[in-house]
């Protein structure tokens, strides 16, 4: 399923693989006469490697009935394995994991090319990848991303933005603002303190001195 997922190869092509199909030091991955007869050459992930060579050390050699047997997959009876073969045991996967899914071998193809094309590669290399002869066929996959398009639409155009708020002209002035301006006015318009008198010499003092005549009465009094 690794490579289904990976290379997105048609089941009878992963049937038809060999032990020499795979290049480890180059990540490639010979598939001998796909399609209309045709070759192709298509990479691997690291990944998909690991995988193959941990079938080739702990499965394979249980499976294999002829030494000299040179495909890649063999069925739990020894032979090669076979397209429907194949499609039964990724079906019953695909059922066990319940991703809410069905399907079968396709299913990854058709997942394989739809997130290529969604993460930017352009569709002659996804065609290539495919084996696809006409792009025509390839351009089924760009009508399924194209809602992955519409996202990135909607996100980045400046035509689906909201446009920005307008600055609201009638609402008064902020808290602080009006603080300062009140502030300001006060100090402008309070009137100048009088200058206090000194307590001892600039007051007036409550009595007041006596007149001549009351110190002629005075005098005669006594």
């Amino acid at each position: 399923m690794e490579i289904l997922y990976c290379c997105g190869l048609r089941r009878f092509e992963v049937t038809g693989l060999t032990l020499y199909s795979l290049d480890v030091v180059r990540k490639t991955l010979m598939v001998r006469q796909g399609k209309y007869k045709k070759d192709r050459l298509v990479p691997i992930s690291q990944r998909a490697v690991d995988w193959i060579e941990r079938y080739l050390e702990e499965s394979r050699p249980k499976l294999a009935i002829d030494p000299n047997e040179k495909t890649l997959f063999l069925s739990i009876t020894g032979v090669p394995l076979i397209p429907n073969t194949l499609s039964e045991l990724v079906r019953d996967y695909i059922k066990k994991a319940d991703i809410g899914k069905t399907g079968s071998c396709h299913l990854f193809r058709h997942t394989m090319a739809t997130l290529m094309l969604e993460n930017g590669a352009d569709i002659r290399f996804v065609q290539a990848m495919l084996g696809h002869a006409n792009i025509q066929t390839t351009e089924v996959y760009t009508q399924v991303s194209i809602k992955k398009l519409q996202q990135v639409h909607a996100l980045t155009h400046p035509s689906t933005q909201p446009p920005p708020p307008e600055a609201d002209t009638t609402n008064p002035p902020t808290d602080n603002a009006a603080s300062s301006s009140a502030g300001n006015a006060t100090a402008s318009n309070a009137e100048p303190e009088t200058p206090s008198l000194n307590a001892s010499t600039d007051r007036p003092s409550d009595s007041q001195p006596e007149s001549p005549k009351d110190s002629t009465n005075k005098r005669t009094d006594s």
